[in-house]
């Protein structure tokens, strides 16, 4: 598929365009090359620049993914397997669902790829998978070629130097990705540019209220060596086994770096960067999010008291899956404003209007 597709990439370094030449990529650009590794997958990562080092976590991160992949398959022997898995989870299966025929799919962050794996079973899609992680990319096209899903691939890059062209995917995820970057709305940014005029971006972060019962649980973990980790139900999930548990629990309580957002906040990234905003699970203008939601529909984006009440709701939940709340919007500008902050976008738009 990579082949097939290959005009839609593009050389990280210079945007330039790039071409198969035997076991490798060549930008017709700057004549940088990204060598494609023995399980077929293109290694297109090129490091941040023109960041404070300190701040600039990337590496980190993909040292710890290396060694610590996230989620494994231990569970998933088939196709069957996997679909089982993922359409037990209502917000998977809408998706599945409603994701418009003949679309163009990039999951940034995919990890082991379990979400591209799942959406590229569709013949009615094709479905791009990215990660930083090696290790976690070969498990993900391992599995995409043991069970021929044809429709998914995959390859190496860091999200802020995308391998790909500019406004050219109907749909772009990232869920539970940019809470583990330096900067997550200059993460947002450079993926956003990916969204074509009029296509669907959808992100995933860590809520700053509901996963303050993670942080103390996290604490209780620290101070006692690990041995209170029943506190977590995943833990106790006799439906689970111990690579699974492992998994989950490094991702949740070891992870060397994280941030936490506002509902507010990821609304005012969308609006500053010309996207639409559609829906936000858990829903935040009170009503409950049902099994035949339209997520690409705009949905009421409440007001700060409802966000404040469903954030806290979160918490008094206990922090289901980490606290972890999901944002749609719809591309409606192709100006993305760059380096700005939202109340700085706001301004420029405000301007140029």
């Amino acid at each position: 598929m990579i082949q097939e597709n290959i005009h839609l990439l593009a050389c990280p370094r210079c945007r330039g365009k790039l071409r198969i030449e035997r076991v490798q990529l060549k930008c017709l650009g700057c004549a940088a090359t990204y060598p494609v590794d023995q399980d077929g997958i293109p290694l297109l990562f090129c490091p941040t620049e023109g960041w404070n080092k300190d701040r600039d976590v990337t590496e980190v991160v993909k040292a710890f993914y290396e060694k610590n992949p996230f989620p494994n398959y231990d569970d998933l022997e088939s196709r069957e397997s996997l679909e089982h898995k993922a359409s037990r989870g209502i917000f998977a299966r809408l998706l599945n669902e409603q994701i418009p025929a003949g679309s163009l799919v990039l999951e940034v962050g995919c990890g082991t790829g379990q979400l591209t794996n799942f959406l590229g079973m569709s013949w009615k899609r094709q479905v791009f998978g990215s990660d930083v992680c090696l290790n976690s990319l070969r498990l993900a096209k391992g599995f995409r070629d043991r069970f021929s899903i044809n429709n998914a691939a995959f390859l190496q890059m860091n999200l802020f130097r995308p391998g790909f062209r500019d406004s050219i995917f109907d749909v772009v995820i990232s869920n539970g990705v940019l809470h583990h970057t330096g900067d997550p709305y200059r993460a947002f940014q450079s993926i956003a540019q990916l969204v074509k005029p009029g296509g669907i971006i959808l992100i995933g972060l860590y809520n700053r209220i509901g996963r303050l019962t993670t942080d103390f649980r996290r604490f209780l973990f620290r101070m006692t060596h690990d041995h209170l980790k029943f506190l977590d139900g995943h833990m106790r999930n006799r439906q689970y086994n111990e690579p699974r548990k492992r998994a989950w629990f490094m991702d949740q309580y070891k992870h060397p770096h994280e941030s936490k957002h506002g509902m507010g906040e990821v609304i005012e990234w969308f609006e500053a960067c010309g996207f639409e905003y559609l829906i936000t699970i858990p829903k935040i203008d009170g009503s409950l999010f049902t099994a035949n939601e339209r997520l690409f529909e705009p949905h009421c984006k409440g007001n700060r008291l409802s966000r404040f009440l469903t954030e806290v709701e979160m918490l008094l939940e206990g922090g289901v899956d980490g606290a972890l709340f999901i944002t749609i919007g719809r591309r409606v500008c192709e100006d993305t404003f760059v380096g700005q902050k939202p109340a700085e976008a706001r301004d420029s738009a405000a301007l140029k209007g």
